[in-house]
Order: C-alpha cells, then sequence, then structure tokens
C-alpha cells in the first residue's frame, strides 16, 4: 500500500523517528520512516542489526515512545491514545511472554482475563486457542515442558487472545529447528488466510520473508530503502547469477564476457562469476562454448535473485553478513 492510497490503513505513519542519547553523542535509530499497511496485509520488515528494524517495531508497539513523526495504528494515534493502540494490537516478542512454571491454559485464560473478558469468556477462548494452534491436550502442562515450536505458538496464541486487529511477531520462528519452522509458517499463514489478520513481522531468515509476505519494507541505516512485493524486489536485480568453477578462470571469464547481456565476470580464485538475464536459456550454448574451448568446468550453479541479491543491490553489502557482523541496535 502506497501514501497516495485511499485505503483506511491498519499501520500509517510518517516520518516516524527515534534517537537516543549516548555517551558517544546522539543517535538517530530511525530517520524519519513513512510506511502503510492495509488491513489483512501479511507485512515483512527486513534489515540488518541496528537498522532501526526493532525499534520502529517498538515505537509501533507502544514499547518506545517517537522522538519524532506521527502513526496511527489499528485506528489510535500513537502518541495520543497508546492504550487504544494496545486494546487493538497483539505482540508476539522475541523472547515470549509465557511464565515457565505456569500451566498453558491458566496462562491463555489470564491473558484474557488483563483484556477485560469475563472469566468464562477467557477460559473458552483460551481452549479454542489451543485446538486452533495445534497446542490441544497441553492445557494442563507447565509451560517449560513444552517444546520450542509448542511455545512459540503459544506466545502467538497469547498474542490473539484479545481478537486483535494486527499481530506483531517479531522474529517468529528465531531458534527453531527446521521442522519446527515450517509448522510455525503453516499457522501463520493459516491466520493470515483464514482469519485475515493483518500480520507485521520481522525476520532475519530471508527464505521466510520470500515464503511468508505479500509485501517486504526493507530498512537500512535508519531509513527505508525499499517496498514491493518479494518477487518485484527480486525483478530488480539484474538477471541471474552463473557461477562457475574452473582451474582455467581466466579463459571462462573471457567466454563469459561475450554473452549477451553479462555483465562484467567476477573472477575469485578458481570460481568465476557473472549475472546474465535468463541464465537457465544461456547455460547450453555457454557450455558448448567451453567444449569446444577445450575447458571442461568442475561444477557450474544458476542462481534466481534472492532478496539478499536485493539488499546487495541497495545497499552494496549481504544482508546475511551484515546479520552476522552488524552492531546491535541502541536499545532503550
Amino acid at each position: 500500500m502506497t501514501s497516495g492510497s485511499t485505503v483506511p490503513g491498519v499501520i500509517q505513519a510518517r516520518g516516524l523517528a527515534r534517537t537516543f542519547r549516548t555517551r558517544r553523542g546522539t543517535v538517530e535509530a530511525v530517520a524519519g520512516v513513512d510506511l502503510d499497511v492495509a488491513p489483512g496485509e501479511l507485512v515483512g520488515f527486513l534489515g540488518p542489526n541496528g537498522a532501526g528494524k526493532t525499534t520502529t517495531l517498538r515505537m509501533l508497539a507502544t514499547l518506545l515512545r517517537p522522538t519524532g513523526g506521527t502513526a496511527t495504528v489499528a485506528g489510535h494515534d500513537l502518541l495520543a491514545d497508546p492504550a487504544g493502540v494496545r486494546r487493538r494490537i497483539g505482540y508476539v516478542g522475541q523472547s515470549g511472554g509465557a511464565g515457565p512454571d505456569c500451566p498453558v491454559a491458566d496462562e491463555l485464560a489470564v491473558q484474557g482475563r488483563l483484556y477485560g473478558m469475563p472469566a468464562a469468556q477467557a477460559r473458552a477462548r483460551a481452549s479454542a486457542l489451543l485446538d486452533e494452534l495445534d497446542l490441544g491436550g497441553t492445557g494442563e502442562r507447565l509451560v517449560k515442558t513444552l517444546s520450542g515450536g509448542q511455545r512459540r505458538r503459544l506466545d502467538i496464541a497469547m498474542g490473539l487472545v484479545h481478537v486483535p486487529d494486527l499481530l506483531f511477531l517479531d522474529e517468529p520462528s528465531t531458534g527453531l529447528d527446521p521442522q519446527s519452522r515450517a509448522n510455525l509458517w503453516d499457522h501463520i499463514r493459516g491466520l493470515h488466510a483464514e482469519r485475515g489478520t493483518t500480520l507485521f513481522l520481522t525476520t532475519h531468515y530471508l527464505d521466510e520473508a520470500d515464503a511468508l509476505c505479500d509485501r517486504i519494507l526493507v530498512i537500512d541505516h535508519g531509513r527505508l530503502v525499499a517496498e514491493d512485493t518479494p518477487d518485484a524486489l527480486k525483478r530488480r536485480v539484474s538477471g541471474d547469477l552463473v557461477v562457475i568453477g574452473t582451474g582455467q578462470p581466466a579463459r571462462v571469464a573471457a567466454i563469459a564476457a561475450r554473452l549477451t547481456g553479462a555483465d562484467e565476470p567476477d573472477v575469485d580464485g578458481d570460481t568465476v562469476r557473472f549475472r546474465v538475464p535468463d541464465g537457465a536459456h544461456v547455460l547450453p550454448g555457454l557450455l558448448r562454448e567451453l567444449d569446444a574451448d577445450g575447458i571442461a568446468p568442475a561444477s557450474i550453479e544458476v542462481r534466481r535473485p534472492s532478496l539478499d541479491d536485493v539488499f546487495l543491490t541497495l545497499t552494496g553489502r549481504s544482508l546475511r553478513d551484515a546479520e552476522q557482523a552488524g552492531p546491535q541496535e541502541v536499545r532503550a
């Protein structure tokens, strides 16, 4: 959804900013973000550590007060009516919110009571959510006895107790094994498709954003640098990446440079990399040329553009590298 849309947004932010004072001076963690999220969207928020991702999410969820800009979240003004925002949103943080020594059903029912539900309604809501999120039979168990995947689904259930208009998910699958991640993805898709819940999630997993999200926002150095569907973002990258392992990299690079539409080959040791508009179409002709020159490649790989390629194109650095090496985001 663009800022010019006439459809009322679940999130509408203009110039949202946050600065922090440190011993070394003022840090501009978020530098004037404009964003819109439409009802029913599943939006992914990507960026390296220190980019402003978590700070933006915490501001939108009323956990951190902005130092600049305006925002309306779930129909309530973020600054003038933060309590109204909190009544209409759910928030699933990175570390979870359930007490480890509490029975599962009790935790959910207490969450409902905190939102003003009568006791019987809170119990009924807790039971329904446990069944919906494949946690049936766990109601009497202590939270600490659940598996990692079960705990994460319980966190989501706690965020849904009061039937929010908008659910924030902060890195929902971090630390889960592949099977639990895949299971959680199915539940997130179900919330989106079957209930029409608006979801706003941050993630460090590029494949997660690609698989789940209708639209992706990319933030870097406190500013949005891109927003579009995953496919549209990947189309910004010029072509497929061809990677050739060879004992004769200079000769292979010379042949690759003659290909129509190919960018300048990059040689790194015994590996040659270059981009072409359609790698699968180009590959047969390239192999014929290599064979005619008496060159037998050790390996050839064609990679479609990824979201990491998008980030590399936009910022000149890899999102994966930035996640591993970037400074930790400033916390309030």
